[in-house]
């Protein structure tokens, strides 16, 4: 045959040729011919690859043998004409091919057809073919005979247990497992292996008789065997006598071993060696609460768990399931052991510890059955954001615990939690409430099963503990606004802290373990660990309201900082006022009340000013959210979005008043319209005002400056450079130092009267005064200087030194009533404003002791040093031995 050239004769569609009957290329079950070799069509078929007509044989591929089932080629369970053998040869049924390798048959078929004058034509094509990934052979697909469970008789159940169940996420069982279920298809449970759990079938030779053994004891009275092991070496010998007569023979246990997913779907049960054992437990606890495991499991193991509990009990297996992504590399790439595509699980856990990787996987996508790729910088990132602050409020706990007993005060022990409700502090409310809400939420979401909603909330508390509770209460902490205000804030600080490492023991295990085991020394708790703590009951008392005002506080500190910024006004220049507008009373009752001093102090501001008129300093128009509404109204958006937007500033505010309004004859309620408020400078203002606002709060700031105002900057400034020339020095909050300054000006004056006036907030804020240079003993021990220049156009020098020899008042009355005795020849430096270098001695016990008058700056009140010197602010002093 000329297969060069071709003549066209008709152009047809493939759905004429459907029905057709063909002669086959071959004789070979021509029995079939009544219904087989005839024109069939399916949608598996391409256009884009070959001609687009395929030769079916249903023993040899998927598609094939549904396509033959459903147009009634065959028969659902019939025996299938298999023609090639184990080997991949073809068998008796090709008489002219038997015995050969099917892929080395290729040639003999070609010219088998060609002889027959059968061949159109001959070419090779590269097309895509499964290999073995072990052998990397191909590999041919062909029917086995397979034991199966009927599970296209149990869809229905299956589809009543799933919607009996909860999964997380919901999408996974709503979507993924239901569609999957919806198309079961029958499960083929044996392989043909020698390892695995041998089929309990025994069978007669004529395969007439079946017998199923449900337990040891069975197989041995019905074979007279002992049975000790089911390995298939052990027991494929046994033969059971047939009940139907000796001239049957006997039955024999088929060659098969269960598929290994049948096992795993038989675990809530089989691990307890349940129905022969544990019986009771069984029934109490079937179904189970929950189980976990990959996203590649729904078509696996949840699904033999469901089908095996739905087949033996008519239940789902679970009650709850944690469905996860899977965990690629950075790449996107799967991790693989050849490629080292990922870093050493153990690396990451040295570096950043186990509680640090497993937060940043429950915060990560995975959890939400999406893939995640693995960052070791995110587990670094965890240890920052969550682990680093969290453990700073702890160790600022720790650290003025401690300063108490420095001070001579009685160790630290925390009130109850009783006494604690009562506090009336509005930050100890706020946070008490905070961790109320905390346990609240974990709860709730763990009840729910939802892992991935816990660390970003636990992150925010964390840094509202440091940044709102610790760093607003610092003076209280510290000891600065007296002795049992002091142990008030601690104990808060510390239940706060206790409770947290409970309720997030579970989730970092050893972080939580390790401040628990310090923190219970204070309080002798009898739980030797923090896991044989309860979990934190959440009926505590919770303050919404103050929750809220102090979330609102915080917004009305950004905003403030954001005008600053602007203006370029940093937060250590104080300013005059702050207006807050906002139509809530019990908010600017909050504000201007309760959370006043916090708000104050954090901005640098002298006064505040409550505004509910929101039509004194602003002007408000409407805008449509047109993301709520767009997919809701349709072609009615424009007609809405034009009468929102000329809604008058009465009507808006009518609006909020209802918390909805009908326009254009829809019902719209507050989610749907943006009320935006817009600054406007009153009339007859002449002050510097610049405001910012989210569409909730306005926050109004004066700008304008005067003397005081610049010389409370400098004074902040001036203890700022101290702070950090004693963390420079590496000094511990407890270790005592005495502060010096020197004016690198030509007229000091400037400085001085700064310092002076100013003299309240530096004694508050350092714990002592700032003394001039003059005044330091020729003996001090230096501890850390620097220079400063262009503060506020001033230049200086802060010195820092330790105390020699210092007392507290006490022990100078104790002096010169001679209950404390020295060595004679000692002398004392007296410095106070009263005296002018005057000397003087007296007699002291052992013998004379000179005291040296000096005029000087009063000793700075420090309840919180009272080792080191308390005064009464009438002198100061300091003792030496040169």
């Amino acid at each position: 045959m000329d297969t060069g050239s071709y003549e066209l004769l008709e152009k047809v569609t493939g759905a004429s040729l459907v029905g057709m009957t063909y002669v086959p290329l071959f004789d070979y079950f021509m029995e079939l011919s009544d219904v087989a070799f005839r024109v069939v069509a399916d949608n598996y078929v391409a256009d884009d690859s070959g001609t687009g007509v395929v030769h079916c044989a249903p023993a040899f591929g998927e598609d094939d043998y549904r396509v033959c089932i459903e147009n009634q080629i065959i028969n659902k369970g019939e025996n299938l004409i298999v023609a090639v053998d184990d080997d991949g040869c073809f068998s008796d049924k090709v008489p002219d091919f038997k015995g050969k390798y099917v892929k080395d048959a290729d040639k003999d078929i070609l010219n088998a057809v060609k002889a027959k004058g059968r061949l159109v034509k001959s070419g090779s094509f590269m097309h895509s073919y499964p290999f073995c990934w072990r052998s990397d052979t191909p590999l041919i697909y062909r029917a086995v005979p397979s034991w199966f469970v009927a599970v296209e008789r149990l869809k229905d159940q299956l589809l009543e247990n799933n919607r009996q169940t909860y999964w997380v996420p919901d999408y996974v069982k709503e979507k993924r497992f239901q569609n999957w279920l919806e198309n079961a298809r029958d499960w083929a449970v044996s392989r043909s292996r020698f390892w695995g759990t041998p089929l309990p079938i025994w069978i007669s030779q004529d395969r007439e008789e079946k017998i199923v053994m449900d337990s040891i004891g069975k197989l041995e009275r019905l074979s007279g065997v002992k049975v000790t092991d089911l390995h298939r070496h052990m027991i494929d010998h046994v033969t059971i006598p047939s009940s139907r007569g000796p001239e049957f023979g006997v039955l024999r246990r088929v060659d098969d071993v269960f598929d290994c997913w049948f096992e795993s779907g038989s675990m809530p049960y089989a691990y307890i060696h349940y129905p022969f054992e544990n019986v009771e437990l069984f029934e109490n606890n079937f179904p189970g609460h929950f189980v976990a495991e990959g996203l590649d499991q729904t078509r696996g193991w949840f699904y033999t768990l469901m089908v095996l509990s739905t087949a033996l009990f008519g239940k789902p297996a679970f009650r709850n399931l944690i469905c996860n992504g899977l965990v690629l590399a950075e790449d996107g790439k799967k991790m693989s052991k050849r490629l080292r595509n990922y870093p050493s699980p153990m690396e990451v856990i040295s570096a950043y510890g186990a509680d640090a990787l497993r937060l940043y996987i429950i915060n990560s996508p995975v959890v939400r059955a999406e893939p995640l790729r693995f960052k070791k910088e995110g587990v670094y990132a965890v240890v920052k954001d969550v682990f680093l602050p969290w453990y700073n409020a702890y160790r600022f706990l720790v650290q003025n615990a401690k300063r108490l007993e420095a001070e001579g005060l009685a160790p630290f022990v925390p009130t109850d939690q009783i006494t604690l409700q009562m506090s009336s502090n509005v930050l100890d409310q706020w946070i008490n409430s905070a961790t109320e809400s905390l346990v609240h939420f974990v709860r709730q979401e763990m009840d729910a099963y939802r892992l991935y909603t816990v660390v970003p909330y636990l992150l925010k508390f964390i840094d509202n503990l440091t940044n709102i509770y610790v760093r607003f209460n610092r003076k209280r902490l510290k000891g600065r606004t007296g002795e049992e205000d002091c142990v008030t804030a601690l104990s808060n600080l510390y239940n706060v802290l206790l409770t947290t490492c409970k309720v997030m023991a579970p989730f970092t295990p050893f972080f939580t373990e390790a401040l628990y085991q310090n923190m219970r020394k204070v309080r002798n708790a009898s739980e030797e660990s923090i896991h044989y703590c309860s979990f934190p009951q959440a009926g505590g008392k919770r303050d919404e309201r103050i929750e809220q005002s102090v979330t609102r506080m915080m917004t009305i500190i950004d905003l403030a900082r954001n005008i600053r910024e602007r203006h370029n006004k940093p937060l250590k220049s104080p300013l005059m006022k702050m207006i807050v507008v906002h139509p809530d009373t019990g908010f600017l009752e909050d504000i201007a009340g309760k959370l006043k001093e916090y708000v104050l102090e954090e901005l640098n501001i002298r006064s505040l000013v409550p505004c509910n008129d929101p039509l004194e300093y602003a002007s408000l128009r409407a805008e449509p959210d047109f993301s709520v509404l767009g997919k809701r109204l349709g072609k009615a958006m424009g007609s809405v979005a034009k009468e929102i937007k000329a809604m008058s500033q009465a009507d808006i505010l009518t609006f909020e008043k209802d918390g909805g309004v009908t326009v254009a004859g829809h019902s719209l309620k507050r989610t749907d319209i943006k009320v935006i408020r817009e600054f406007k400078r009153p009339d007859n203002k002449e002050e510097e005002l610049d405001a910012a606002g989210d569409g909730d709060v306005l926050v109004i700031l004066d700008l304008h400056s005067d003397e005081s105002l610049s010389d409370a900057g400098v004074a902040r400034e001036v203890v700022n450079r101290v702070q950090k020339l004693r963390k420079k020095a590496g000094l511990e909050p407890t270790d005592i130092v005495e502060m010096y300054f020197e004016s690198l000006d030509d007229n000091n004056s400037k400085l001085q009267h700064v310092l002076n006036s100013q003299e309240p907030y530096i004694r508050d804020t350092l714990g002592s005064l700032l003394l001039p240079y003059s005044m330091t003993p020729s003996t001090a021990d230096l501890l850390c200087e620097e220079a400063f220049h262009g503060v506020y156009g001033l230049s200086f020098i802060i010195r820092l030194t330790r105390p020699i020899l210092t007392f507290n008042y006490d022990a100078v009355l104790a002096l010169y009533s001679g209950n404390i005795k020295f060595s004679e020849g000692l002398q004392i430096y007296l410095l106070s404003r009263d005296y002018h270098n005057l000397k003087s001695e007296f007699q002291n016990g052992n013998g004379k002791i000179t005291v040296d008058l000096i005029e000087g700056q009063p000793a700075v009140d420090v309840l919180m040093r009272k080792h080191v010197f308390l005064t009464t602010g009438d002198f100061y002093l300091s003792t030496r031995t040169d």
